[in-house]
């Protein structure tokens, strides 16, 4: 928009009509998207904050509060251990996941409980043993 607003006419119809020339100029007619149905998995309900949610999505980010984050990364941690090709990245993959659980313990974040607690010797060892089991003729080193 380079041209001003003329004195003694409303704002309104200053925008109408710069509206209606770029319509007449096709300055519409090709932008991107244009024709294309609006997302549909939207939900249809207000949240001031939907563009940073979808900004966040988008750039892969996790919106769960630090707690439930590293709930998660428990559960995908102990998931994970079956496809770890050592005995010695089982043991370090459950000390980082303890020393995660411990930091929160101590220095616990708003939002809800964590619920979890660091695991213990022995069930390290559990842990170990199950996945020794499941690689059958494979090295524990």
């Amino acid at each position: 928009m380079t041209e001003r607003k003329p004195p003694g006419v409303s704002f309104e119809s200053f925008v109408d009509k710069q509206i209606r020339d770029a319509e007449r100029r096709g300055d519409f007619s090709s932008l991107p998207g244009a024709g294309s149905p609006l997302d549909s998995s939207a939900d249809t309900t207000y949240d001031e904050n939907w563009w940073i949610k979808g900004k966040l999505a988008r750039e892969g980010f996790s919106v769960l509060p630090p707690s439930l984050a590293l709930r998660k990364e428990a559960e995908d941690t102990l998931a994970a251990l079956a496809k770890a090709p050592s005995e010695r990245v089982v043991r370090d993959r459950l000390t980082e996941l303890n020393d995660k659980i411990r930091d929160m313990m101590f220095k616990p974040p708003p939002g809800p409980p964590l619920g979890l607690k660091p695991y213990t010797p022995d069930e390290i060892e559990e842990l170990v043993r199950e996945w020794r089991a499941a690689r059958p003729g494979r090295d524990s080193a």
